[in-house]
């Protein structure tokens, strides 16, 4: 949806879609066909199917807009030739902590982490971070077991995992006799969490974009455009996903603009020089890695009817 609502704000733009079915064997061959048909070059939606994505990129010499895998590893790994949106996992739960920092009383900070390597990164920038700022972290793997607190004394709780194994130690770490006094999912940034938890309220979550949460942008469409052209096709609000999606669309072709040019060496360098802002927030890399630097995400948080930004 984010690729059909973006398509309507700019009707020059042909655009071709490969459906890879998730199936990283699969997306191989979806690459290789778009980088030999299109000028500019989206990436998939998550960071196992960026891996996939990476060799076939590098293989044809194309230069890929990757606007759906987080980790800093998978940002990193092609340098020239993967150009990334998003804000990379260590600095994922910097919102969140910071918060955590600054309460009156501190508590301990156990991070519960995933299976997958998403989680995993997720989980250590945060303990890194966390200790930077001086908290005190219990870090839990895949298969440990959040112990039941028997104290009334105060301990946050931030699961990075899946979706489906956050919702689960969200809905276990709300059963306890003493529950966190602050609890925080990765997975609670998007609207779906809200159907698949009871009364979410109260439950934080990390977001890569908020309605009405970015300032005026310099280059692409404005919120009010965006969401008006996507409400057109849907009857929901387009959650972080479908906006990073737009946004990369909107950098690379601006830097085709100013290049003049679709060679990617060529919108690298441009690329690389970029300081700026979409919708979607602050864009800028790292001129040798291309790592995402200056995006930062959003700390949000449920109300009894919607998921807003935390006050």
């Amino acid at each position: 949806m984010g690729l059909n609502a973006w398509r309507s704000l700019a009707k020059d733009v042909e655009l071709m879609v490969e459906d890879d079915g998730g199936d990283p064997g699969r997306l191989g061959a979806c690459i290789r066909q778009l980088a030999r048909s299109c000028d500019l070059l989206l990436g998939p939606y998550s960071t196992q199917l960026m891996w996939a994505a990476g060799p076939a990129v590098a293989e044809t010499g194309a230069l890929l807009w990757n606007h759906g895998a987080a980790g800093d590893d998978v940002q990193a790994a092609w340098p020239g030739r993967v150009v990334s949106v998003l804000t990379p996992t260590s600095r994922y739960t910097a919102p969140l902590l910071l918060r955590l920092a600054d309460q009156v009383v501190r508590a301990p900070l156990w991070i519960a982490e995933g299976r997958g390597s998403f989680g995993k990164q997720v989980a250590a920038g945060a303990q890194k971070l966390a200790l930077m700022l001086g908290l005190h972290v219990e870090r839990l793997g895949a298969e440990d077991v959040l112990p039941s607190v028997e104290s009334p004394e105060p301990w946050d709780l931030l699961c990075a995992g899946s979706f489906k194994e956050d919702v689960a130690m969200v809905k276990h770490a709300r059963s306890l006799a003493w529950r966190p006094r602050i609890l925080c999912a990765i997975a609670a940034g998007v609207s779906e969490f809200g159907a698949a938890v009871a009364n979410p309220e109260g439950v934080y979550g990390i977001a890569q974009w908020l309605p009405g949460h970015v300032t005026a942008p310099v280059i692409g469409p404005a919120e009010a455009d965006f969401l008006a052209a996507y409400s057109r096709l849907s009857s929901e609000t387009p959650d972080y996903t479908a906006v990073q999606a737009a946004a990369a669309a909107v950098l690379a072709t601006h830097c085709a603009e100013l290049a003049g040019s679709v060679e990617p060496g060529t919108l690298w360098e441009t690329a690389a020089r970029l300081d700026t802002r979409t919708l979607f927030g602050d864009f800028r890399i790292d001129p040798i890695s291309g790592v995402q630097s200056k995006h930062e995400t959003v700390l949000v948080r449920w109300t009894p009817d919607r998921l807003a930004a935390a006050d």
